[in-house]
């Protein structure tokens, strides 16, 4: 049965909202149908609700009205597109599928985390490395409380070279991620570690309708090719894709970036039980430009583009295998998946100058990394007492053996000092229990209970002053273990709206080394008793109330008022071998999205993010949080085959710290829009995106500390890494 929407005059109410949300007057019509969505086995949040479902009306046990909800949510369109009415346990929880962001003008990977709603992606080195990501008030460094998983793998890096959670998705191809599922908040029992602000899990496809061969060139020396195609390989199918990228950037020290990403994945799917092996490889080596000082650009001692050392970089690889395996009966499924990967890493970055000397600050952040760990879970489909619930039981662990794990004193890349050097083991279990009962037909209740266990091993193999006494004080062990309630209420729908509650908790790890600091590396004085021996992990916790709403025909409307309370602010400092104790700090603040598709040609989104962050102790700015971010777009693709996209990205209200007089420092706001447009023509398509179209000059993002530049010249102020100026890029692709 599929739904029939007759809508012949449109109603005051209904004018207001479109007005209000910017989204433009026009005249609505029937919701056209679209196919019907795929149903994925290794989905593990938003569509195993829908699995549960046919699997309870393959047994006749669902009432008629639940069948016909089921069909409904069937027939509509994919990704955010979705009607996830009576599916979503939480308002901020989504999806966004492959065909929201196929036309997207994407200047780098990192832009697939934009893709979720509030989220921002900036930079402040070398396109090889992590990028920096803002969510909810957190200044997620390189994604310390915003977990993401590819394929069942996850991405975040405990205890690494450069900074606790480093999230690196320039393995990513995006043409093949088939969708991405997030969720914000810590209100999900199967997510565990750095999780606290949310989550992403990007799924790449199983196989390829049309082969892929594409081609782009752009200013500055961007240049970039793939090629993927899938294959009947026995009863299942085999993708297999590479792709490499040159570039060198704006910047006046030419970036001379080369990545090469491959991958390789055969799927069995079999009805009630399926497979996949995945197979992928990544290399990139880059120089990099970092932060510059405001001051230095002011009196031109230094460019917009330049860079205080020419010889930043870096270079890095990835290799990983992982297998998945699904089966389900009538009333039950089972999911799981085991991976095993190795990266390194060897970073250069000088940030501050010259304050240790005329050779300068550079320093060489370096690791090699054995990581392996899995994820099994069982669900059932029950009734009982005569309330319909689906009950899961997961465990996940994962281990992680980092080899020379150092920091070392560096100029123009050649080591002078080891400030530190160890071994460090880490070893995560987690497992948890999950319940969703349908109490009636306009209340559901999404109950979870997860424990982690978390166990450091660390033993130091050097110091600045190769003194093994400093060795052997910071070396040793430390384990913690933590208890995660979680508990959702969703009231409704009424006029095609739903009603979300929620609360629970969660954490992140911290870098193993501080668990276990008792002396400075560097001079071997005692370490100031709040920062030495840190628990192994710092608790969040949080609440939010929200609504979801489809009332209006094509509109998708979600809107959420959230609060979270983090124990402490730990960070390692990875430039120095400390730990910097910042104390606990509360945020807070409203989300509002939006994703409208009047016509077939038409889709429209608007969502806009406030958020206020503050240290608890004093009631003052948490340094580098993003208060409000706005992302908006629309695109159009017309019958012949014209297709064009234009975004507007906004980022403001970036508190930065005060200055030496005690005055507030801010960033400022950054604006950016990109334009997009192409035409497409059987197996053909050409393109064209330029980015940052107005040439704005903003910074992409902003710090506040001390430095000397030039030598000789002492400071501390704001330093800042500027967007990309006005870029253009052509793309032609081919389908085989």
């Amino acid at each position: 049965m599929k739904p029939c929407i007759n809508v012949s005059k449109k109603k005051p109410l209904i004018i207001a909202l479109e007005i209000i949300l910017g989204l433009g007057y026009a005249t609505v019509q029937a919701a056209p149908s679209a196919e019907q969505t795929e149903q994925v086995a290794q989905s593990e949040q938003i569509e195993q609700a829908q699995q549960g479902k046919q699997a309870k009306k393959k047994k006749g046990e669902a009432k008629p009205e639940k069948s016909e909800e089921l069909e409904a949510v069937q027939v509509e369109e994919d990704g955010r597109g979705k009607n996830l009415i009576g599916i979503a346990g939480s308002a901020s929880q989504g999806e966004v599928s492959q065909k929201q962001f196929e036309h997207r003008p994407f200047s780098r990977n990192g832009e697939l985390i934009e893709v979720v709603p509030g989220a921002v992606a900036t930079q402040h080195s070398g396109s090889g490395k992590a990028n920096q990501y803002f969510l909810r008030g957190f200044n997620l460094d390189h994604g310390t409380d915003f977990t993401t998983y590819v394929d069942g793998i996850p991405m975040n890096m405990t205890t690494h070279a450069h900074g606790q959670g480093y999230m690196d998705i320039n393995s990513i191809i995006p043409e093949l991620v088939k969708k991405v599922e997030y969720g914000k908040g810590p209100y999900y029992a199967e997510v565990g570690d750095f999780s606290a602000a949310g989550y992403a899990k990007m799924f790449t496809v199983d196989k390829l309708d049309q082969g892929i061969a594409k081609f782009t060139a752009g200013s500055f020396d961007y240049y970039r090719t793939l090629v993927a195609n899938s294959s009947k390989v026995g009863d299942g199918d085999l993708l297999y894709a590479g792709e490499f990228n040159l570039y060198n950037g704006v910047w006046q020290v030419p970036e001379d970036s080369k990545k090469f990403n491959g991958q390789m994945r055969y799927t069995l799917d079999r009805g009630d039980w399926g497979m996949s092996i995945n197979g992928k490889a990544y290399t990139n080596s880059w120089t990099a430009t970092n932060q510059i000082p405001q001051a230095a650009v002011d009196n031109g001692s230094i460019g917009l583009y330049g860079s205080m050392d020419p010889t930043d970089g870096g270079e890095s690889n990835r290799y990983s295998v992982s297998s998945s395996f699904w089966n389900q009966g009538d009333n039950w499924k089972n999911d799981a998946n085991v991976y095993a990967l190795y990266t390194d890493l060897h970073l250069f970055s000088n940030f501050s100058g010259f304050t240790r000397g005329p050779e300068g600050d550079q320093i060489l952040q370096s690791e090699r990394r054995i990581q392996t760990g899995g994820h099994f879970e069982h669900t059932r489909y029950n009734k009982l007492f005569g309330f319909e619930m689906d009950n899961s039981i997961g465990l996940q662990f994962r281990n992680d053996q980092i080899l020379d794990l150092g920091l070392y004193e560096t100029q123009a890349r050649q080591i002078l000092n080891t400030v530190s050097k160890s071994n460090v083991g880490v070893t995560t279990v987690g497992t948890y229990f999950k319940n969703t009962t349908h109490w009636h037909d306009k209340v559901r209740t999404v109950a979870g209970l997860r424990g982690d266990f978390i166990n450091n091993e660390v033993e130091v193999l050097d110091n600045k002053n190769h003194d093994p006494g400093i060795s052997a004080a910071n070396s040793g062990s430390r384990g913690k273990a933590m208890i995660s309630p979680k508990l959702s209420l969703v009231v409704g729908p009424w006029y095609d709206t739903e009603y979300f509650f929620n609360v629970g908790y969660g954490y992140h790890s911290n870098d193993a080394r501080g668990t276990t600091l008792q002396a400075n590396p560097n001079d071997g004085s005692p370490v100031d008793a709040a920062a030495a021996r840190i628990r192994p992990a710092a608790w969040s916790r949080g609440g939010e109330a929200g609504i979801r709403s489809n009332y209006i025909p094509g509109l998708s409307s979600t809107f959420a008022l959230w609060w979270l309370e983090s124990s402490q602010e730990l960070v390692f400092v990875g430039d120095e071998g400390t730990t910097d104790v910042t104390g606990k700090s509360h945020r807070y603040g409203v989300e509002f999205t939006n994703y409208y598709k009047p016509f077939e040609w038409l889709t429209l989104d608007a969502d806009f993010a406030l958020t206020t962050a503050k240290y608890a102790a004093d009631n003052t700015y948490i340094p580098n949080s993003v208060g409000r971010v706005v992302s908006t777009g629309a695109t159009i693709e017309a019958p012949n085959g014209l297709f064009g996209t234009i975004r507007l990205r906004h980022f403001g209200r970036v508190y930065l710290g005060q200055d030496d007089n005690g005055t507030d420092q801010w960033s400022g706001d950054t604006n950016i829009v990109n334009l997009g447009a192409g035409y497409k023509q059987k197996q053909y398509k050409f393109e064209i995106d330029i980015f940052n179209i107005l040439g704005s000059q903003s910074n992409d993002i902003a710090y506040a500390y001390g430095y000397e530049y030039p030598q000789g010249s002492a400071g501390s102020g704001i330093l800042k890494h500027p967007v990309e100026p006005r870029m253009v890029r052509g793309t032609i692709t081919v389908n085989f």
